[in-house]
């Protein structure tokens, strides 16, 4: 497909700055600062906070949740700082995907573009399927199906609309999962203080009954990374927003350097809480048929049942808002890789507020079918999903790592590296390692597949999404004959913005509060 060379209107209207060359740029920049702060936290915190930990301290126990939750925690707060760069010198919705076509090699981001789509179709089944686990706290006679149907077609409608209506479902629901956290973690203390239904201080009690600290070896602990990378996946995703976000040279830097503290607050403090609270084997923290969230055994260990309720009902929200955004995400990318000649034309059309229909309406489909799936069974199939999704993302994030270093050799080789509006203080060294890291963390989390036997089921869901992408990769390099990309060829001109594009910032008193509470998310 070719590229449209010059900035359409409704872009320039919205607010974007004028460019010579634009690709991607051609959805409405309609998100406020206040929706992607929050946003930036909602696509983070899902099932894989609120039901992941549970498995992972089932299956790990309280010591494997806290290291791995914090290693995995460093690795995407490094990999962030390395996307932002990025995505704040070119804010499209293509995000790391683009990048990766444009800095490392077409094929490469073609592989990586439909497999990072298809992370977010499953991300939304998964998070339908979860809906059922939830239900099951109150009763088990409500159909298995119809829950998720009314919420599939409620999040159809709502990214179908316009983009805005997107952010602000999005808003309001990860604002009421920001306060549950917060008194779950202030709650927690109290719980372990003393404050709890037998009135006994718990203290680390939990880290020495038999098989704790480290539940099953080292099989337990390295399949606790994959539960982890599932939780912290989306983080990244926050740049897909770029394409439609105002003033995204400024406003992204923000976002990212926050990123740090959400993930020492609401996962690490998190995690640790849980870790000290509940038991790894208290029932139905992680059976076959049925699932408790760790957060709403917490309430009940502080005796009320009434809270454990309703905190189940904050979860079966937040299990919306991470279905929300995992929708939204993987329409866009749907409609990148329409724009960039890796997909039919038809997904790249546009409705007249500027929403890629096709695209939304094609994922939700393949989400849908993903979720018929379900009456397999429903923890069983929510596991597979998980692990194919923490594999995903844990690609996705090698993959930022490595167009981070060839992004940065390019602006070097073109003498660019002044024009960058936000630069990542832990280059080069913070790439490197994460990207070492993360391969290591991909090859080893399925420890458990082989020990005590061998599980070929379990193998598929730990690995399948690494020949897939490498024979994504080959097949597109050898059909399209792609190469390698230079560093003094690389397109640092398509879609950039640079120091000299960020809007004028009103330096009002109320302006400064505006910022004080986008820190806050509010």
């Amino acid at each position: 497909m070719e590229l449209d060379t010059e900035k359409n209107a409704p872009i320039s209207a919205s607010g974007g700055a004028s460019h010579e060359v634009v690709a991607e740029d051609k959805l409405r920049r309609s998100l406020s600062p206040r929706q992607v702060q929050m946003i930036a936290i909602g696509g983070t915190i899902g099932t894989g906070l609120f039901l992941g930990t549970g498995k992972a301290l089932a299956t790990g126990g309280p010591a494997s949740l806290l290291l791995c939750y914090a290693i995995v925690g460093a690795i995407v707060f490094v990999t962030m700082l390395s996307l932002g760069e990025m995505a704040a010198f070119v804010p499209v919705a293509g995000s790391f995907c683009t990048f990766s076509s444009r800095y490392v090699d077409d094929a490469w981001g073609f592989a990586l573009t439909w497999n990072y789509w298809f992370n977010d179709a499953v991300s939304t089944a998964a998070d339908l399927v979860a809906l059922q686990l939830i239900l099951q706290y109150w009763t088990d006679t409500f159909p298995w199906y119809a829950l998720g149907l009314i919420v599939w077609f409620c999040l159809v409608l709502i990214n179908i609309v316009n983009v805005r209506a997107y952010g602000e479902v999005e808003y309001w629901l990860s604002l009421l999962k920001v306060v549950t956290i917060v008194i779950f973690i202030i709650l927690s203390i109290a719980v372990n203080a003393g404050g709890n239904t037998s009135h006994d201080y718990i203290g680390a009690r939990n880290w020495y009954i038999p098989g704790a600290p480290f539940v099953g070896g080292i099989g337990g602990f390295a399949s606790v990374f994959v539960t982890a990378s599932f939780a912290y996946g989306g983080t990244e995703s926050i740049a897909i927003t770029a394409g439609e976000t105002r003033d995204p040279a400024r406003q992204l830097p923000r976002v990212v350097k926050n990123v740090f503290w959400r993930i020492l607050f609401f996962y690490i403090l998190g995690s640790l809480m849980i870790g000290l609270n509940v038991p790894y084997n208290y029932p139905s923290l992680n059976s076959k048929d049925t699932r408790t969230s760790p957060f709403t055994i917490a309430f009940q260990l502080a005796g009320s049942k009434v809270a454990g309720s309703f905190v189940n009902a904050v979860i079966l929200t937040s299990i919306v808002s991470a279905g929300n955004h995992a929708l939204f995400a993987g329409s866009r990318l749907l409609y990148t890789l329409s724009v960039n000649g890796h997909a039919p034309q038809v997904f790249g059309r546009l409705t007249r507020f500027q929403v890629p229909w096709v695209s939304v309406l094609f994922t939700s489909l393949v989400s849908g079918l993903l979720f018929g799936a379900s009456f397999i069974r429903a923890s069983q199939l929510w596991t597979w999903l998980q692990n194919i999704v923490g594999v995903s993302n844990q690609l996705s994030w090698i993959s930022i790592g490595i167009a981070s270093l060839r992004f940065r050799a390019g602006l070097k080789a073109q003498g660019k590296e002044h024009l960058l509006p936000f630069k990542n203080w832990t280059y080069p060294a913070g790439p490197i390692i994460a990207v070492v890291l993360n391969i290591f963390i991909v090859l080893v989390q399925g420890w458990s597949c082989f020990s005590p036997k061998f599980s070929a089921v379990d193998f598929v869901s730990y690995y399948i999404e690494l020949p897939v992408f490498g024979l994504m990769f080959v097949i597109w390099k050898l059909v399209k004959g792609t190469k390698f990309k230079r560093a003094s060829e690389m397109d640092l001109v398509t879609d950039v913005y640079t120091k000299d594009d960020i809007e004028p910032e009103n330096e009002r008193w109320t302006s400064k509060l505006k910022r004080v509470g986008g820190w806050l998310c509010f």
